[in-house]
């Protein structure tokens, strides 16, 4: 096959493999329908077991609303944060099977493998958070400030999701196999846990809030709740009144540090 030698030949040659990787990793779902259904229900099962088993416990911070109302958004992004063990899963299992190296001996554009593999997973994450949503819909959660700004949370928390995306690539190509997962778990469960997701910042000891408040997860999440009119405290501190700032900055960072990195890890693969 003779590569294209143009700028518009080599796009044109990276979208058509991309758009053919991910149907590739679609079509690989599409097989384990069990699986993929056991990943989009368990964060059904944690707002089930937060909502009505923990949550008449719980105060609703800043007043107003029930405690199920102020978890949605944060479960919506600790959805979002768990896609990266989906993720890193599926680059490590390629890459400790052959499949990366395969693909890395084929005319395949390069750009396209790891894109793919992104276009895929944002695909999954938005039926994902449908998932959620229909959950919460049930559950009694509501968007009480309009579609337009219901769409614009959502919109967030898929750029976060996209972000995050570059960060399971490029763990899932420095692991030594999928069975490095447990290690992406432990990095994963304490950033979702400490931050504004569950819990109110205000009611951990001050060192430990500080950096719940700046966690760009918190910022994800008290950006939801206030785009969408959920019960949630207004917080004092720069972070939390500029959430939706940070909620656009904290990924186009997250992104601009890994998507680097992914692309340089792919290229020197196999040196």
């Amino acid at each position: 096959m003779t590569l294209p030698e143009t700028p518009v030949g080599r796009l044109r040659w990276a979208v058509a493999d991309t758009r053919t990787l991910t149907g590739r990793a679609l079509a690989h779902w599409a097989r384990r329908p069990g699986e993929v259904a056991v990943g989009l229900l368990f964060p059904v099962m944690v707002v089930l077991m937060m909502g009505y088993l923990f949550g008449g416990q719980m105060d609703v911070p800043g007043g107003g609303g029930g405690y199920r109302e102020f978890i949605m958004p944060g479960m919506f992004a600790m959805t979002m944060l768990f896609g990266i063990e989906t993720t890193f899963a599926a680059v490590a299992g390629d890459a400790a099977k052959g499949v990366t190296d395969r693909f890395r001996a084929m005319p395949t554009s390069p750009p396209a493998i790891i894109a793919g593999r992104g276009a895929a997973d944002l695909l999954h994450s938005v039926a994902a958070l449908a998932v959620m949503a229909v959950c919460g819909l049930l559950v009694g959660w509501r968007a009480h400030e309009g579609a337009a700004r219901a769409l614009a949370g959502l919109g967030l928390l898929l750029l976060l999701r996209f972000a995050l995306i570059w960060m399971g690539v490029y763990l899932g190509l420095v692991a030594k196999g999928p069975e490095s997962v447990a290690v992406v778990q432990t990095l994963v469960w304490p950033i979702g846990f400490l931050s504004s997701a569950l819990v109110v910042p205000d009611t951990m000891p001050g060192w430990l809030g500080a950096i719940a408040e700046w966690n760009p997860m918190s910022a994800t999440v008290t950006a939801c709740r206030e785009l969408f009119g959920d019960p949630g405290p207004a917080g004092g501190s720069w972070a939390a009144q500029h959430s939706v700032l940070l909620a656009v900055l904290w990924p186009l960072l997250i992104t601009a540090v890994f998507f680097p990195l992914a692309a340089r890890r792919y290229r020197v693969m196999g040196r």
